[in-house]
């Protein structure tokens, strides 16, 4: 865990946060700042800074993180959604700590106008 990472501090509960998912080494919760209906973060509890940070022995963890995601859409009832992997500043990643952002919702009976991005 690194002191300064707030995901590592959601990732070991100090910091508190919206739960959709937790086992032992994956943690999936509501963005606070949500850029859809449904906007999930999915992260390793394990601090990797970004994908640019990957070592091989890391492929179990995308796996995981991506089969978690899979399994929150349908929990949420998306037909479709978005999966995405924000890489360094430039490529928009805000946080250092990897995360995949789930993220659906549009055009739901219970949002039917909402925009899509």
């Amino acid at each position: 865990m690194y002191s300064d990472c707030i995901f590592c501090k959601i990732a070991q509960g100090e910091v508190s946060s919206e739960i959709e998912y937790e086992d032992g080494e994956i943690k999936a919760f509501k963005d606070i700042r949500p850029s859809a209906p449904v906007h999930i973060l999915v992260i390793p509890k394990e601090h990797v800074e970004s994908i640019a940070y990957l070592q091989e022995n890391h492929s179990d963890m995308i796996a995981k993180l991506i089969y978690r995601a899979k399994q929150i859409a349908a929990e949420k009832g998306l037909k479709g959604y978005k999966l995405v992997f924000n890489v360094g500043r430039e490529g928009g990643q805000v946080i250092d700590h990897l995360h995949l952002h789930l993220l659906g919702g549009w055009g739901r009976e219970d949002n039917p106008d909402e925009y899509r991005v």
